[in-house]
């Protein structure tokens, strides 16, 4: 949300004012927040605005207070896809450790050969790496590509 002058808002306020009584009623200011996306219930908006009206100065302190919060969404956001993007990156890599031949996908060969330089892999367990395959193959080609294998290392990580 970009802020705007006072003009603007002067003109806002104005036609949030149907009545022409200078000041704008909890039900013009829940239109104006049902018609950009922003729903809540009148009580609520008599305890955030404090009352059942605000006159002009009041308007102009709750258009500041959405816009404060506005701009905190926007850096909870942005930090949110700077998360994802260092999980994707993390991800990237441990898929290379697998994907020894560098050709995209991760054979039940090349899990097991990664498993065992890891100290992860016994003998014992037989034909696991072709299962463990089969569980995430989404399309059934053996393989695991990098969404597949995000996929399982992400419901793994949630377990």
């Amino acid at each position: 949300m970009s802020p705007l002058n006072t003009v603007h808002l002067q003109k806002i306020f104005n036609r949030l004012d149907r009545n022409g009584d200078g000041l704008v009623s909890a039900d013009e200011l829940g239109w104006l927040l049902d018609r950009i996306g922003l729903h809540a219930k009148r009580d609520e908006l008599e305890l955030l605005v404090g009352g059942k009206s605000l006159n002009y100065v009041d308007f102009l302190f709750f258009y500041e207070t959405l816009i404060k919060g506005s701009s905190v969404f926007e850096q909870e956001t942005c930090e949110i896809e700077e998360e994802e993007d260092i999980l994707e990156s993390d991800l990237q890599k441990a898929f290379r450790v697998f994907d020894l031949d560098g050709d995209g996908f991760i054979t039940s060969e090349e899990l097991q050969i990664a498993l065992s330089r890891l100290g992860l892999w016994d003998e014992h367990s037989g034909q696991d790496c072709r299962r463990m395959i089969d569980v995430y193959d989404t399309n059934s080609d053996g393989l695991l590509d990098f969404e597949e294998f995000k996929d399982m290392m992400l419901v793994k990580g949630q377990s």
